[in-house]
C-alpha cells in the first residue's frame, strides 16, 4: 500500500496524487497495456472502451502479481490526442480508491498499434510478496 506525500501543492483537478510513498519489501511489478482483448487482439473503440480495456489489463496483471489496484503507486499515459484526456480521466479514475498513484500524461504523435488511442504504464509496490 502506499501513502500520498503531503505537500503545499494544490489538490490536482484530476486524479492523481503529485508524489506517493511505497515500501521497500516485496515486489515491484512494471505493466504496460494497450487495449488489447483476452484473444489477443486490439479492442478498437472510443478512448473511454480503450482506457477501460487497458485498465482491466493492468488489474488482471497487478492481481496475477499478487497486488491489489490499491499497490500502483504511479501511472504513465500516453494520448495520441489531448481531447481525449477528460475521457480517460473518466474511466481511469474509477479503478482507483483512496490514495490515487502519482501520474504523468503524455501527448504522443502515436503510438506503434496504429487503432491505439492510449496507452498506460503502471508501477506498483506489492508488499510482503
Amino acid at each position: 500500500m502506499h501513502n500520498a506525500v503531503p505537500s503545499n501543492l494544490p489538490a490536482p483537478s484530476v486524479p492523481l496524487n503529485w508524489a506517493v510513498t511505497a515500501p521497500t519489501d516485496g515486489k515491484i511489478m512494471y505493466a504496460a497495456h494497450l487495449s488489447i482483448g483476452e484473444d489477443g487482439q486490439f479492442v478498437d473503440g472510443t478512448i473511454e472502451e480503450q482506457t477501460r480495456q487497458a485498465m482491466n489489463n493492468i488489474k488482471a496483471s497487478v492481481e496475477a502479481a499478487g497486488g491489489t489496484m490499491a499497490d500502483i503507486a504511479q501511472c504513465l499515459i500516453y494520448l495520441v490526442d489531448a481531447a481525449d484526456a477528460s475521457g480517460m480521466n473518466a474511466v481511469y479514475g474509477e479503478y482507483f480508491d483512496g490514495v490515487l498513484p502519482n501520474r504523468a500524461t503524455v501527448v504522443v504523435a502515436a503510438i506503434l498499434v496504429p487503432e491505439a488511442k492510449v496507452e498506460i504504464v503502471a508501477y506498483a509496490h506489492i508488499a510482503g510478496t
